[in-house]
Formats: C-alpha cells, structure tokens, sequence
C-alpha cells in the first residue's frame, strides 16, 4: 500500500460542495432514509466541529457534529462520517473521529453518539447506550446507538428522545 499525503484540517466553508458530492458518492440516495439523517435534516451542524481529509486537492473524507438534546441537556451527534469509496481503509475514519472528537472535547463539549458499527467505533472509547436511557425519533437497531462521555458523569444526566437541539 502506498502512503498518502494526507491532510486533515478543519473544516471551511468553501468545502460543502466537495463535501455534498463525497456523501454521494460514499452513501448514495439511500442515506436520506435513515433515522440518523433525518434528526439532522434541518438541524444546523456545528463548522467548528467539522474536520476534512484531503489528498492533495481532492477532498477524500469529512465528518461532522450536530447539536441535538433529550430533554434539556445538549451534546453532539457524529455524522455523517464519508470516506471516498476509492480511499477507504486507508485510516482516514480513524483519523477524522479522532480529530472531531478531539474538538469537541477541546470545545467543553459533554457526550458524543453516533448510530455505528461497535466493532469500529469502540477504538474511540464508544460504547452502546444503556438500554432505555436515549432513544432515537426512528427506527435505529439499539446495538447501534453509542456514545463517548467527553465530561464524566455527564451520561448520567441524560434520558429520553434524542432531537435536534433547536426544536
């Protein structure tokens, strides 16, 4: 395998054309469909969290945060998470989860989730949700739904329906 020059770098706002094509191409029409995008749907993300990889000019993977809540308590939720289908397995997912996580704790930030695969994500320090502490507003498989405690104890203060942060 050759080595990439790699940069990962936050994100710009000059960046979401690039982006938007590489969700495209990463998850196809299919990801308008999922729980987890839908709670995103008409939900600012937050671009200080954001973080691309790019390889010299082409952008090859992004993530981001959006602000949700239960109840009155708020966090993040990671994702989308895009990786070009043609750079995949190179460890850039790795190495942009590290970094947005990384900026969230470093913005003060409590608790990350995602809806993921465990296998992957507990090298972040993900762990599944307790069963019937959170709850997604869609049909989510409950073995999915993780999170990381960026402040402790702050799990322990949450409960209910996870939604945008704004409504």
């Amino acid at each position: 395998m050759t080595s990439l020059s790699l940069v990962v770098r936050p994100e710009r706002t000059e960046d979401a054309p690039a982006i938007a094509r590489l969700e495209s191409r990463a998850f196809g029409p299919g990801r308008f469909a999922r729980t987890a995008y839908r709670l995103r749907e008409g939900n600012p993300y937050r671009r200080d969290l954001g973080v691309t990889a790019s390889v010299g000019s082409f952008l090859v993977g992004s993530v981001r945060m959006s602000p949700v809540r239960a109840g009155e308590a708020g966090f993040l939720m990671l994702g989308p998470l895009a990786v070009d289908p043609s750079f995949e397995g190179r460890g850039i997912g790795s190495a942009l989860t590290h970094a947005a996580i990384d900026a969230a704790r470093e913005a003060g930030e409590g608790l990350v989730i995602l809806v993921g695969d465990a296998p992957y994500y507990t090298r972040f320090g993900f762990t599944p949700v307790p069963p019937g502490q959170l709850a997604m507003p869609g049909p989510v498989d409950p073995a999915r739904l993780l999170w990381v405690e960026l402040r402790e104890g702050f799990a322990a203060t949450l409960s209910g329906v996870i939604l945008p942060a704004g409504r």
